[in-house]
């Protein structure tokens, strides 16, 4: 199932951490380990995809940044933080573009409080903008699943969150790319960008939300929260967080089984309008 989750419904999630315990859901747990592998040390594990590709402007890539470093030292973060079994995260970071270009910003850092997140926000915020060609929606997926094997601290989920502003057009499918994920056990929530205007310079679609669902979240309770207002940036990328990381289940949230539904978009669309623009 996928959670398709609206930006004003979504904020309320914050709210939800000082109620009952029954809004903390338990979906999207880890696969039961093996005998020989050690017990889960964190509550989540989390790689935050964020896209630099030329579609984005500068302005966009500034508030972007700036969001996910402001996001992480909230009040809100820092309770959601709280309501896990463990109280603590491991966290990465990495920019992507090309189906070859992905550059870690932040390795894995374990978050448990303020002054962890201070430290992590800050090395965010320090780190040059750039921006690169083609958008690989596949390669941030193929690139992000070994980082999990690559980490030591075990969590108890494991979570792609993917935040781009176009679809896939350079690389393999995505949904392959998807479905492999999900079929490890890891989930893809997704931030689909749609704060300007459609530009055809850009190979920007119509419902990037819908490409976003359809096409590119996956796994227990994997939801979206869209960005459709460029000053609801930095509250849109802190709601996610918040909601990845207490697990948070929104009782109001539409859930549309995959499989009971026509695909609303077509899950080749960028690879298609590159094809018609360049030929190739």
């Amino acid at each position: 199932m996928r959670w398709c989750v609206s930006i004003g419904a979504v904020f309320v999630a914050g709210a939800l951490l000082g109620g009952d315990a029954t809004s903390v859901a338990a979906t999207g747990l880890r696969p039961q380990l093996a005998q020989n592998k050690p017990e889960p040390v964190v509550d989540v594990e989390l790689v935050l995809a964020v896209d630099v590709s030329y579609s984005m402007d500068m302005d966009e890539l500034a508030i972007q940044r700036e969001g996910y470093a402001q996001a992480i030292v909230s009040k809100e973060f820092l309770a959601a933080l709280k309501t896990g079994m463990h109280g603590k995260i491991a966290v990465t970071y990495f920019e992507w573009a090309a189906a070859s270009d992905q550059k870690v910003i932040i390795p894995w850092r374990v978050i448990d409080g303020p002054e962890s997140a201070d430290a992590v926000a800050a090395e965010i915020s320090k780190a040059p903008i750039r921006r690169a060609s083609r958008t690989s929606i596949s390669g941030a997926i193929n690139f992000a699943m070994p980082l999990f094997e690559e980490n030591a601290l075990h969590g108890i989920r494991r979570v792609i969150d993917i935040s781009g502003d176009g679809p896939n057009n350079n690389g393999g499918p995505v949904t392959i790319a998807r479905d492999a994920a999900v079929e490890k056990g890891i989930i893809i929530n997704g931030l689909p960008i749609m704060a300007k205007e459609l530009s055809y310079s850009t190979m920007d679609i119509e419902n990037l939300d819908w490409y976003y669902e359809d096409c590119v979240i996956g796994g227990p309770g994997a939801f979206v929260v869209p960005i459709k207002e460029r000053d609801k940036f930095k509250e849109a990328i802190r709601t996610k967080l918040v909601m990845e990381v207490a697990g948070i289940a929104l009782p109001y949230a539409k859930i549309i089984p995959a499989a009971a539904r026509e695909p609303r978009v077509n899950c080749m669309v960028g690879e298609k309008i590159w094809q018609d623009r360049w030929g190739r």
